[in-house]
Parts: structure tokens; C-alpha cells; sequence
């Protein structure tokens, strides 16, 4: 049976394959510009004049190109050239608002107040989250003192700007020594922004005036505004460690109520406070040393492990104490050493000079009571009262308990 010969295909035109051609043409040229733009867009922050080059037409990083040419050191061409990649963004792209922004810094640059004034207030109603709108108007506010309005602008900054408290939380805390600010400051953290903690804790360890941040924290206390854990002890050893001990203590007796210079706190180990100050008890853990403020029967307890062989301070608790005469007394359980290896209650004073020592006798002598005296002389403004373990070579070496300490002035 003879075969059939297979259907020739038709031949295509000589216009078909021209459309074919550049349907290609254009696929590839649109290919290269999707390309150059996505480029173009992943680099924009931190190559803008590449990033332009690569997507001249794109407003948003045209914007941000006028912003690079219009930074505090710009020279006056800079500055022309970015008004006019401004201008160009804004065409390009109504909404870009790093363009608006470099339109009113210029203008202010240039002594035209009124007019970064009228570009601005667009700028604001394009979008509250340009981060250099915000701190023109900072600037602007405080030129004017208006300070709610400074730091209505804080506020908004801190809210929508990932980078803004690293430019302004030092800025914030060096205004807080002028009374009026700081009123506005606490009026404004009492609306509980969300900024609130991490600028506290700035605050505490790196504010430029520690008493000034202790009454900022003392205002915001008797507004019940929660201070972060940790901001606390920060403040005050702060304050310690600058010599600013009135301060430091009127601070801790604001967020401590009740207490009293003269005497010992928390005499019972009741308090045990998550985050303690130096005012507080403070067990110290070091060299394998185990040291913990735990709930007893009759209230709290202090229970101490330290290793064969090793010695050191086990609690402290500084003391602002007047110069004067003051007892020590309190009680042990579980303490069994040698004379020679028995702790001892001791208070300093700064430059290391020793008041006194108490030792705490084996627990099964006199139940365990322990009782003594120290005398605080003049020049010695702030001691360490501190409990003491000596090196031991029993297999256990030293453990116990305190269950209670009290230290206050002797009765006349």
C-alpha cells in the first residue's frame, strides 16, 4: 500500500515573522528594564546615585538621590541639583516624600523659613513616617519653644522610625535637667508610647545627668508609670558611684516607701525584689560560691554554699549610716566550722578600712544568735555591710543559713 506523504506546514509570512521578531524584541527590552529596575530597587539605600542610573525613572529612588545631594554638608550646587531631582521625583511619583523633605531643608538652608514651613506641612500630609520631616520639625519646635510640640514630634519619630532613637534618645536625655521639659516628658510616657522602656533604660546607664534622671524616674513613680527591671539598680549605682549619695537615697526611699537610712533593710529576707539596688541584699556568686535569698518557715532565708578552700563576701548591703555607734544582731542555722573558719559580719568604708568584725558563731552554740557592735567615724559617708565566709577544709566546706540580720543605731 504506498505511504501518504505528511502534510507540509504552511509557510509562515514575511509580516508574521517581523511581528514575531519584535514581540521578541520587546520582551527582551522589557526583561532588561524589569531587571535594571529590581536592581535598581534592592540598592537604592545604600548606592542611590547608582540605583538612579540604573532606573532613572522611578520617583522613589530619584527621592532618595535628591536626599543624598542635600545632606549637612552640601554645597550650594548640590543643593540645586537636589531640587531638581526633586522636583523630578515629585513628577515622577506625587507621593515621594524624601523629595518634599529635601525641597523644605533647602529652603531652610537657604533662610526661607516661611517656605519650609508651607513644604513641610505637605510633607505631613503625605506621611507622618519621613524621619527627616520629623527632626526639622523638632528643630523648629524648639526654636520656638514650643516644647509639647517637640515632643509631640519625639513621639512620632520614635514610633515610626527604626533608626530615630539612636539620633534621639541622647538628645532627649540631655534636655531632661530643664524642669519644663522633663514636666512635658513625663505628661508624654504617661500615655504609654511604646518607646517608653527602652528609652528608660538609656536612661538609667547612660543619661548625661544622673540626678536629673532620678527625678524624671521619681515623677514618673508618683504618676504609677512602671519603671523597666533593672533601670532601678542602674540609677542608683549611678548615683553612688558619682557621690551624688543624697540623691541616690532620696531615690530609693521614693520607690522603696517606709525605709530608713539609720537602720538595715529588710531585716527577715522578706523583700527578695527581682531586681535589687544596693540599698538592697544583694548575695554575691562568684567562684563556684552559691548564694540565694529563699522563702523560709517563718518568712525568708539567706542559704550559702561556698567550696573547700575558698573565702569571700557571701550578701551585702550598702548603708548611708551616720557617723555613730550601731548594733549588729541576728540569727543561724545549720553553721558548723572551726573557730578559724566561721564567717563574720563586716562594714567598710570606701577606701577599705574594716568598722568592725562580728563573727557568727557555729549554730548549735547560743541557738545560733550572734550579736556585736559597729562605730561609723566621720569622712565615712557610705559603707558595704557585708557577710564574710573564710576559707574552710571541711569536704563540705562552708554552707548555713541566715534567717534573720538587723543592724540600727545603739539606744542611748
Amino acid at each position: 500500500m504506498p505511504k501518504r506523504r505528511a502534510a507540509s506546514r504552511p509557510r509562515r509570512s514575511v509580516t508574521e515573522w517581523a511581528v514575531r521578531g519584535a514581540l521578541a524584541v520587546a520582551a527582551a527590552g522589557l526583561g532588561t528594564l524589569s531587571v535594571a529596575h529590581s536592581l535598581g530597587y534592592m540598592i537604592r539605600g545604600s548606592d542611590p546615585r547608582r540605583a538612579h542610573a540604573l532606573a532613572p525613572w522611578d520617583g522613589r529612588i530619584t527621592a532618595l538621590l535628591s536626599e543624598q545631594l542635600s545632606g549637612p554638608g552640601a554645597s550650594a550646587t548640590d543643593r540645586n541639583r537636589a531640587d531638581d531631582l526633586a522636583r523630578l521625583a515629585l513628577r515622577q511619583d506625587p507621593t515621594a516624600v524624601p523629595a518634599v523633605a529635601t525641597l523644605g531643608i533647602d529652603a531652610q538652608v537657604r533662610g526661607d523659613s516661611a517656605g519650609a514651613r508651607r513644604i513641610f506641612a505637605y510633607s505631613e500630609m503625605l506621611s507622618r513616617r519621613d524621619l527627616r520631616t520629623r527632626l526639622w520639625a523638632i528643630e523648629d519646635g524648639v526654636a520656638r519653644n514650643d516644647i509639647p510640640g517637640v515632643l509631640r514630634n519625639y513621639d512620632i519619630a520614635l514610633r515610626t522610625s527604626r533608626i530615630a532613637p539612636d539620633l534621639l534618645f541622647p538628645v532627649l536625655a540631655s534636655a531632661i535637667g530643664d524642669t519644663e521639659i522633663r514636666q512635658e516628658l513625663v505628661a508624654t510616657m504617661a500615655r504609654r508610647p511604646m518607646w517608653n522602656n527602652q528609652f528608660l533604660g538609656f536612661m538609667a546607664g547612660n543619661g548625661s545627668d544622673a540626678r536629673a534622671t532620678a527625678s524624671l524616674f521619681e515623677a514618673l513613680h508618683r504618676r504609677r508609670i512602671m519603671l523597666p527591671q533593672g533601670a532601678a539598680p542602674a540609677l542608683v549605682s549611678r548615683l553612688l558611684a558619682e557621690q551624688h549619695l543624697d540623691d541616690a537615697w532620696r531615690f530609693y526611699a521614693v520607690i522603696t516607701p517606709g525605709v530608713d537610712r539609720r537602720i538595715a533593710r529588710d531585716p527577715d529576707f522578706t523583700a527578695n525584689p527581682a531586681s535589687p539596688t544596693p540599698f538592697d541584699w544583694q548575695p554575691v556568686i562568684d567562684s563556684g560560691v552559691s548564694a540565694t535569698i529563699q522563702r523560709g518557715e517563718k518568712g525568708g532565708i539567706f542559704d550559702f554554699a561556698v567550696p573547700p578552700n575558698l573565702g569571700g563576701p557571701v550578701l551585702r548591703q550598702a548603708q548611708l549610716l551616720p557617723p555613730g555607734d550601731y548594733s549588729i544582731e541576728g540569727s543561724s542555722i545549720g553553721i558548723e566550722q572551726a573557730d578559724a573558719a566561721l564567717p563574720y559580719w563586716t562594714l567598710t568604708c570606701p577606701d577599705g578600712r574594716e568598722l568592725g568584725r562580728v563573727v557568727v558563731p557555729n549554730s548549735a552554740q547560743v541557738k545560733g544568735r550572734f550579736a556585736g557592735r559597729f562605730t561609723v567615724p566621720a569622712g565615712c559617708p557610705v559603707q558595704q555591710l557585708q557577710l564574710v565566709a573564710r576559707p574552710s577544709d571541711a569536704l563540705s566546706g562552708v554552707t548555713g543559713q541566715v534567717d534573720n540580720v538587723r543592724l540600727r543605731p545603739v539606744s542611748r
